[in-house]
């Protein structure tokens, strides 16, 4: 008789275990897993899919398998099992007083720690290690325990519904994914052996051209080469000896770029001896939008004729160009030229030398500061320039985001090189 009521004791603490992985597995799934799994056809995976959609219904039937294991775990501990071992302590002499005690509180321990080890633990780590095939496994029996206790799941369910209101909490919020949360993703992707170094840096490249304008990766117009349709043909000759680009634009004006022109193209005549008339040579390109999307380039460059886009403000005026060259820089970096000074050099641990053309996002995950998603700004000498609200002077400095930085050089109106250090505050804050 005694091994029966083990043996019920040991199930109920199973099935604890059960249902504490069923809670956790389905918690933990992720719904785009488990439409991927629907889609394989995996069996149970749709089950698991509604069960994790409706979480207020799946946890009220949890809980009451839950509450039910307990009640029943607590009657058989202490009514059966611990009269039981009392008794085999007054046969050996103890006081009966002495001998209730032990006996149910060295059976309630015993129990306790399989309940613990058995009923929460151990299960919970299992659902962990792959929650969406655990899901899959167990979500048919919980579909049916949910359908048998029908009437109490809805009570619970409303009841829970009611209280969430009264505390605020009525509307469900939407599950999103952060992009730190993808970036936290792909490390421990990194660790685990899973992606390559390489395959991250690739993978944040792309997240950081989908968060940019145009505008943060062009070519701007202070740096970019044209031919004007109007030079003669010792000026274009000249400027075909110096270029080392593929295309230029053409135009009037830096103000009134009319299209772009091939090098390929006026090399061949040059060659052949032929007339270097730019308007001969002057062709059609897109013209895009400053604000545009830099993924949305992307579709714009691939169907031109030629891979070279004007850039426009919503004014008209000529902003700059972009090409597919500056949208693989943002993805996989810009080299430095060996005469350059580089983008960002550290002076100390918390303290660097920073180019104002450095794109603010770049910036930003260099001093882990976070930058509002709808600024106006592209690059770190326009992120001072939003924090001074006017042109600062060389040596004038200002605090953001824990961070002194101070203008240390300017090309004309344009600032140059900033110095960037930790402030004394925030640094202690990090430490802790």
């Amino acid at each position: 008789m005694v091994y029966i009521e083990i043996a019920i004791v040991v199930v109920l603490t199973m099935i604890n275990g059960a249902l504490a992985m069923s809670e956790l597995a389905i918690v933990s799934s992720r719904p785009s897993r488990l439409r991927t799994m629907i889609a394989r056809e995996v069996y149970g995976s749709r089950r698991a899919l509604a069960l994790s959609s409706d979480p207020g219904r799946f946890l009220s039937t949890v809980q009451i398998g839950i509450t039910l294991v307990g009640i029943l775990s607590g009657a058989f501990s202490g009514a059966t099992l611990g009269l039981r071992l009392t008794g085999v302590l007054q046969s050996f002499g103890l006081p009966n007083v002495i001998a209730d005690s032990l006996g149910v509180g060295l059976v309630v321990l015993v129990i306790t720690y399989l309940s613990l080890i058995l009923g929460e633990l151990v299960p919970k780590q299992v659902a962990l290690r792959d929650p969406e095939r655990v899901a899959c496994r167990v979500a048919p029996a919980m579909t049916v325990l949910s359908k048998i206790a029908g009437p109490l799941v809805t009570l619970l369910d409303v009841s829970g519904r009611a209280v969430l209101k009264l505390i605020g909490q009525g509307e469900r919020s939407e599950s999103r994914v952060s992009d730190e949360e993808i970036q936290s993703l792909m490390a421990e992707a990194e660790t685990a052996g899973v992606i390559e170094a390489g395959e991250r840096k690739l993978i944040s490249g792309v997240m950081r051209l989908a968060d940019r304008s145009v505008r943060g990766a062009m070519t701007p117009r202070h740096e970019v080469e044209w031919f004007d349709v109007n030079a003669d043909a010792a000026a274009v000759r000249a400027l075909l000896d110096n270029t080392g680009h593929s295309i230029l634009p053409a135009g009037e004006s830096i103000d009134d770029i009319h299209g772009v022109v091939r090098i390929r193209d006026m090399l061949r005549a040059a060659l052949a001896g032929e007339d270097l008339s730019v308007r001969r040579f002057v062709k059609s390109a897109p013209v895009i939008i400053d604000t545009m999307d830099s993924l949305d380039v992307l579709p714009v460059l691939r169907d031109a004729a030629i891979p070279l886009a004007l850039v426009h403000d919503e004014y008209g005026h000529f902003e700059g160009i972009v090409t597919p060259a500056n949208l693989m820089e943002v993805i996989i970096g810009a080299g430095e030229a060996p005469h350059e000074e580089p983008a960002a050099v550290r002076l100390g641990p918390e303290r660097w030398s920073l180019a104002g053309s450095l794109a603010a996002d770049e910036m930003a995950e260099l001093l882990g500061i976070s930058l509002p998603r709808d600024r106006g700004y592209q690059t770190a000498a326009g992120f001072l320039l939003a924090q001074f609200q006017a042109i600062p002077e060389i040596g004038d400095t200002v605090a953001a985001h824990g961070w002194r930085f101070e203008v240390a050089d300017r090309d004309g109106r344009r600032i140059d090189r900033i110095i960037a250090s930790r402030l004394p505050a925030a640094r202690r804050r990090q430490k802790v």
